[in-house]
């Protein structure tokens, strides 16, 4: 089995979702993160000063899928979810050892 973590742009969950979804998938986790990285961040101005807001919000989607599944995943995320900017879209593959499932 593989856990997949991908990183992307708020405004682009929606259609990743519906991808997930015409790719099979029923569960998924998502998490509102902020990220610092491959992006430059912006400047603003508060109360007359400027300050540099360099973490920048993203949506975090994990899920676990089998090794046969898992191209067809991957690719269901990467189209949607690609803006072309650095650090706005990742997607990360791990492996799973082990799952158990508490319900009874």
């Amino acid at each position: 089995m593989k856990k997949i973590e991908a990183l992307i742009k708020p405004f682009r969950f929606e259609e990743v979702k519906n991808a997930l979804c015409e790719a099979g998938i029923k569960k998924m986790t998502t998490t509102e993160v902020k990220g610092f990285g491959g992006h430059k961040g912006h400047t603003e101005i508060y109360r007359s000063k400027e300050y540099t807001v360099d973490f920048l919000p993203n949506i975090k989607i994990e899920l676990v899928v089998t090794e046969e599944q898992l191209d067809q995943v991957i690719k269901a995320i990467a189209k949607p979810a690609k803006t072309g900017n650095a650090g706005s879209d990742e997607i990360l593959v791990s492996t799973i050892e082990q799952a158990a499932c508490v319900a009874p």
